[in-house]
């Protein structure tokens, strides 16, 4: 019976059938070793000359091919994954042509992402992307058992949530709309239908950024709850990602050690996470010698500056509501910055989320739209919203590829998702 490699890795000794993709091979004394992958895992195989006519058709076979094989497992500390299947019975399903693109030498960025099809095969790629895919299992996790309904809201949109200068025109029908920003708007609406929500959808940024941590489209996991101000979504935020980077410690050592992230750093997380408001970053900015003043946007360039005065996550919090998209609520106490807190990773990663309190009364909405700028009319259902029931509510959003970034230490954003989508590419 065939069984999938992972199963085997995890103690099968005996017996075994399985098939996969001829990973990589070599010969040395008389034996012949193949690496396998089936999509669970890697598993070392051997095949012995003297069985010499099928050693002869498995020598010659390109890598890539696809394979079935019979044989006893047995453990072998030497061996990938510490287990190791002496071949009995071998035989090909698909002989794959010669030539991989992908071999075993450096290739630069350019070439990687022209063959990403391909490069997806990889051990780093199928390390970041379990390791993705397990972050967003632990995320949703967390989410339902606290309380938290999965919300879908349209990805076509008349208005801007973020800025207009970074919507992504789309013919509809003769009309013009956007692919969307955020859900932010609609989530205001579900709340006094479902309570606490959450998504996990693409959103799109017109960005003309050439940078690590941008992409034009990104994975968007967004949270909003009623009955809620600042301080209590920072402590969600806080017990959220302490609870990913702890499923992701226990569940995925061999993929975390594989790209040089130990686990011991992601179980450092633990609530209450260092807090310093935007008014004290910018001191903290001025000391180290960077030429920025109060109101400017705090940059990714300048973000990794003090991402990298920490080991654990932080806030900044109460950016002015110059630097924040309109619906945040000014802060009552000082009506020059708003109840806002952006989450930055350490290591010098910068922003990994950004959220906090929104404005719940309509004749302070009304006002933030005028000082804006912006047409009432275009927002008129949002505006609606401060008429029928409204309440202090927050929430925030999480960028999953800069949260794998982070995670799996890599050096740019284009390989924490499969197909990354940049400013100058869109092919494959």
């Amino acid at each position: 019976m065939l069984v999938d490699i992972s199963r085997v890795l995890s103690g099968i000794e005996g017996e075994v059938s399985i098939r996969g993709w001829v990973h990589h091979k070599r010969s040395s004394g008389g034996i012949l070793f193949l690496l396998v992958r089936d999509g669970t895992g890697i598993i070392q195989c051997t095949l012995r000359k003297d069985k010499a006519e099928v050693f002869e058709e498995i020598e010659k076979l390109p890598v890539e091919s696809v394979v079935e094989l019979r044989g006893v497992s047995k453990k072998d500390p030497r061996a990938i994954g510490g287990y190791e299947i002496a071949i009995e019975d071998i035989k090909t399903i698909h002989k794959a042509e010669s030539g991989f693109p992908i071999a075993k030498k450096y290739h630069g960025p350019e070439f990687l992402l022209d063959h990403r099809h391909l490069w997806l095969r990889s051990e780093k790629m199928q390390a970041v992307l379990r390791i993705r895919a397990k972050l967003l299992e632990a995320a949703r996790q967390w989410l339902t058992a606290h309380g938290y309904t999965e919300f879908q809201s349209p990805s076509l949109t008349q208005v801007a949530c973020e800025g207009g200068a970074t919507l992504f025109p789309v013919d509809y029908f003769g009309k013009r709309v956007y692919l969307t920003q955020s859900w932010q708007l609609y989530a205001e609406a579900a709340i006094a239908s479902l309570g606490k929500i959450f998504t996990v959808a693409p959103s799109f940024r017109a960005e003309r950024s050439r940078t690590r941590r941008h992409l034009t489209e990104f994975w968007h996991l967004e949270v909003e709850e009623p009955f809620c101000d600042l301080e209590k979504i920072m402590r969600v935020q806080e017990e959220f990602i302490t609870h990913i980077c702890h499923t992701l410690a226990k569940d995925m050592q061999p993929e975390l050690k594989k790209l040089g992230r130990e686990a011991g750093d992601l179980l450092k997380m633990k609530p209450p996470f260092p807090k310093i408001t935007y008014d004290e970053a910018i001191e903290m900015l001025k000391k180290d010698g960077v030429k920025i003043e109060w109101g400017d946007s705090i940059t990714w360039v300048v973000e990794k500056k003090l991402a990298l005065k920490f080991d654990v996550p932080f806030f900044i919090t109460h950016f002015p509501k110059e630097v924040k998209a309109f619906y945040h609520k000014p802060d009552p106490k000082d009506q020059r910055v708003t109840l806002s807190a952006d989450m930055l990773a350490p290591e010098g990663y910068g922003e990994i989320t950004g959220g906090g309190q929104r404005i719940h009364d309509y004749d302070e909405l009304m006002k933030r739209i005028e000082e804006e700028k912006l047409d009432v009319k275009d927002y008129q259902w949002y505006v609606d919203l401060r008429k029928y029931g409204s309440v202090p509510h927050a929430g925030f959003g999480l960028g999953i590829e800069r949260m794998v970034m982070w995670i799996c230490k890599l050096k740019h954003i284009r390989d924490a998702i499969p197909f990354p989508r940049l400013i100058n590419r869109v092919y494959p």
